[in-house]
């Protein structure tokens, strides 16, 4: 689902419809943190990921969902791949049906690449040397 520039993403009624169909874990930014935010998608079954504000107590974060946190940038590269490489182009579409194609050609390019960023997500920890051990 895409919304306006405009539009808040943290309000109530469209993070509703943004959530809908989720499961498991939901990563996020810093902006996104609101105790009712969490408890709705937490009873939703939805565990929301969400960087430390600096005026925010320390929470205990699963080792998992702190190494997954950290590779958010490999979206980042993706989506800049998609802009530049892809020429998927923010720019004024003059219909809905200009903007899908756009939006799918440049998905169908990306199919093509040779090179996509990928993030190994199997790891290990060495109880007796407590090393952390990435896959």
């Amino acid at each position: 689902m895409f919304t306006k520039a405009n539009v808040d993403d943290r309000d109530e009624r469209v993070f509703s419809r943004l959530s809908d169909n989720l499961f498991g874990k939901l990563f996020a930014d810093k902006g996104y943190i609101s105790q009712g935010l969490f408890e709705r998608l937490y009873n939703d079954g939805i565990d929301l990921v969400t960087g430390l504000r600096s005026n925010m107590k320390n929470k205990l974060i699963p080792l998992y969902d702190k190494i997954l946190f950290r590779k958010r940038s490999v979206i980042e590269i993706i989506n800049d791949e998609l802009r530049n490489v892809a020429q998927l182009v923010h720019s004024r579409h003059r219909s809905v049906f200009n903007f899908v194609i756009n939006a799918l050609s440049a998905l169908a390019a990306y199919c093509f690449f040779e090179k996509k960023p990928a993030i190994n997500v199997d790891f290990s920890i060495d109880r007796q040397g407590q090393q952390l051990t990435l896959i």
